[in-house]
């Protein structure tokens, strides 16, 4: 699995958020979201950075760690 889905994985699951909520807030498919946390596809920098904005929507201090968590070197 990649890393960005790792993280995605791990912060949707601490702060309770789901992947269908996720993916209304981003406007696109439960499946896009699956895939990323399965680590079937992995999302792109600008596909990040829209994660990171619906996240903030719902979760800013969710967004917050999601970023620090995909920049951190140390996690990879």
């Amino acid at each position: 699995m990649s890393k960005s889905g790792e993280v995605l994985k791990r912060v949707l699951a601490e702060y309770g958020i789901s992947q269908s909520d996720l993916a209304r807030a981003m406007g696109t498919r439960r499946s896009s979201i699956h895939n990323w946390v399965s680590g079937r596809t992995d999302p792109g920098s600008d596909t990040m950075l829209e994660i990171r904005d619906a996240l903030e929507k719902i979760n800013p201090v969710a967004a917050e760690e999601f970023m620090r968590s995909w920049l951190d070197k140390s996690d990879s």
